[in-house]
């Protein structure tokens, strides 16, 4: 390492590389071995499957392709850790990591620290191509540390005693938003889309002209409290303002509330990283499905944006706010409304490919494109997204019925209709 530090400190690259790995170690630093391995359902995995999963995407992409004389660390664990690389061959299935009780913790970090060695002492001299594949890797992390934290944040709500993974900051009430601000756009054409400049996932472009028709655009998130009100004005049991879809979710799985929220004694509490607590009105609301945003929406008189409304309004607005800095309880807070952190807005934009988009030859091709189907876009970032993770031109997508990540919404209406 100390070959390493003033290079780590004067390469962009080694620096994020080596902050990025530490992150995601202190995110999981609280956890036993037990905690790490079980999965609660499906759509998650195991926090120690993300530890490997992440360094298996290292050593596979770069050591083992392009550092000569590399051997694996384990020959058994890329069956284990491959997540959906069909180029890359067969792979233990997704629902059931949490059956993975062996490889421990203890030697996932063993595996984390030698690919994060052998990594560091090639970098420097690995050509630029190969180079991009560490800072992809980087990037593919970052994603993976938010999912860490929501991963966790499901399982331990699953427990009776609703353990905290860090513990809270004590709460100051902060007064209630005014009335929700609406910013008017002209509409006309406009581009949209990763401008080449700096990293972007390939789902993210090509930039390209697209048509906007007059639109006004909320200036901040709806909040928890404002969802309350849509919840005791029968929200949830009034199918005109539904999906059809919609509704139906809503019936078959009894959904009364935001995912995590409970009545305890007449008021709305929600669970979180750091415990279950009292909702703060004032913050945004998460955890809701695409259905229940678009329900809302429908009850407020408006609708959802669409990513390109949403794209070219965000133009003017700094990609900062309240995002994820350290291992700690993050959460949607109160405050100056922001266009990126706190909360993931959904849109009504499918999640499907910008004109000229062709995915990369190879596994790493498999990426994006091939999840273009029946997934709708999310924009903005959450409390729990890396901070310096983030662009106007990022393109989440989730399926509509799915709410373990911090997922809100944004309103939008039609002008001059």
């Amino acid at each position: 390492m100390i070959a390493t530090s003033t290079k780590i400190a004067t390469d962009p690259l080694l620096a994020r590389f080596t902050r990025v790995r530490a992150l995601t170690e202190a995110l999981a630093a609280g956890l036993s071995d037990a905690d790490a391995t079980v999965q609660s359902m499906d759509d998650a995995s195991p926090a120690k499957w993300h530890l490997a999963h992440t360094t298996w995407f290292f050593e596979t992409f770069v050591l083992r392709d392009h550092v000569s004389g590399y051997t694996l660390f384990d020959a058994r664990f890329p069956f284990l850790f491959n997540s959906y690389y069909e180029a890359e061959g067969a792979r233990h299935a997704r629902p059931r990591r949490g059956m993975l009780t062996r490889p421990t913790l203890a030697e996932v970090l063993a595996y984390r620290a030698a690919v994060t060695k052998t990594v560091l002492a090639a970098l420097p001299e690995l050509p630029p191509e190969i180079a991009a594949l560490v800072e992809l890797g980087c990037h593919h992390e970052e994603q993976h540390q938010e999912l860490l934290l929501t991963d966790i944040l499901h399982l331990f709500a699953q427990n009776p005693l609703e353990p905290a993974l860090f513990p809270g900051d004590p709460k100051v009430p902060v007064a209630m938003p005014g009335p929700i601000g609406w910013i008017e756009r002209p509409g006309g054409m406009a581009e949209i889309g990763h401008d080449g400049q700096g990293f972007a996932f390939d789902a993210e472009g090509p930039r390209h002209t697209v048509l906007l028709h007059p639109y006004a655009i909320a200036d901040r998130t709806i909040t928890n409290g404002e969802w309350a009100a849509f919840i005791a004005d029968g929200g949830y049991a009034d199918p005109r303002h539904w999906l059809a879809d919609g509704w139906a979710w809503v019936q078959a799985e009894a959904i009364v509330a935001p995912l995590y929220w409970r009545q305890d004694d007449g008021v709305w509490t929600r669970f979180g990283l750091d415990g279950r607590r009292p909702i703060d009105p004032a913050a945004p609301v998460t955890h809701i499905s695409l259905y229940e945003a678009d329900a809302y929406a429908s009850w407020a008189g408006a609708r959802l944006p669409t990513e390109a409304e949403w794209e070219a309004a965000a133009e003017q607005h700094p990609d900062s706010g309240n995002q994820l800095d350290r291992a700690e309880a993050v959460e949607p807070r109160p405050g100056r409304p922001a266009w990126y952190g706190d909360a993931w807005e959904w849109t009504g934009s499918a999640f499907r490919p910008y004109p000229g988009f062709r995915a990369a030859p190879g596994a790493v091709g498999e990426y994006n494109g091939k999840f273009m189907s029946c997934q709708f876009v999310l924009r903005g970032g959450s409390c729990a997204t890396p901070r310096g993770h983030l662009r106007r031109s990022y393109r989440n997508f989730f399926y509509p019925h799915q709410r373990w990540q911090f997922t809100g919404l944004r309103l939008a209406r039609d002008l001059n209709v």
